[in-house]
């Protein structure tokens, strides 16, 4: 029997580390990958001097972690205790924070983003609680915003920063040549700052040959934003940015395709 993704090139973009686990998935089904990491991920700030600002964890009544990221950069600052509400945005999330030894009390019941973890009922009223957010030093605004407008005190822990990946003039002309050859057919863009990134590093003909292929994002808001920077290629949206997501969502092309 013919693996679905058989014959099926893609290049995968997520931070290193991100992105052996979506390449096993996706050679898993048949496909053939090729990595650019468009985003480097490092770790921000004086960790004992964060530790000292942040002071007694209990003193929050929830602490919510936004990426996995977030989990392996802070989940030291929990220091083995065990009875802290703590809050994910997303399964894999959820996981870094369960394979650490913590549970989690709070995540999105379907929209695994921002907006879904704001729809849980436990965050619909915190008005006077106070609340601490280990993020990505540039991650998005609207959890910090929405959670103040309802009335909380939020403490932000940035642990992490993403900044563009500088790939080489041979990487890139490696991309190039496969994307020419038509070996890749997809590239992947797990979030808008790693669509934006990749579409600055390339070069003309390197954008020529991205408008030529499908990308494949997790989800409106990001196919949204890409179309505001000016890709025109056909956009497949997957349910998230979850590699099990990515790959459905590939599998479901394909098979339409192939039944077309």
């Amino acid at each position: 029997m013919t693996a679905p993704l058989a014959g099926v090139g893609v290049l995968v973009t997520r931070p290193e580390l991100q992105a052996m686990p979506l390449c096993r998935l996706l050679e898993a089904q048949g496909a053939s990958t090729l990595r650019l990491p468009a985003v480097e991920i490092k770790a921000l700030g004086d960790r004992r001097a964060l530790a000292m600002r942040l002071g007694a964890l209990e003193s929050f009544d929830v602490i919510i972690f936004t990426s996995a990221n977030a989990v392996r950069f802070g989940a030291s600052f929990l220091d083995q205790k065990r009875d802290l509400t703590l809050a994910a945005i997303g399964p894999a999330t959820a996981r870094a924070l369960n394979q650490a030894g913590y549970r989690v009390a709070i995540q999105p019941p379907e929209s695994f983003d921002t907006e879904g973890l704001l729809e849980h009922p436990r965050l619909a009223h915190v008005a006077g609680h106070r609340v601490l957010l280990v993020r990505g030093g540039d991650g998005r605004q609207m959890l910090v915003q929405e959670l103040a407008r309802r009335g909380a005190t939020v403490v932000c822990a940035d642990v992490y920063e993403r900044a563009p990946a500088v790939p080489d003039a041979a990487v890139l002309a490696v991309v190039q040549n496969r994307l020419a050859a038509g070996e890749i057919n997809i590239i992947t863009a797990t979030s808008l700052e790693v669509g934006r990134n990749l579409l600055q590093l390339a070069t003309l003909e390197l954008r020529s040959e991205f408008e030529r292929v499908h990308w494949v994002v997790p989800g409106e808001r990001i196919a949204l934003g890409l179309r505001e920077l000016g890709l025109q290629a056909p956009l497949l949206q997957a349910r998230s940015a979850e590699d099990q997501d990515l790959v459905a969502a590939l599998i479901r092309w394909r098979t339409s395709v192939s039944s077309a």
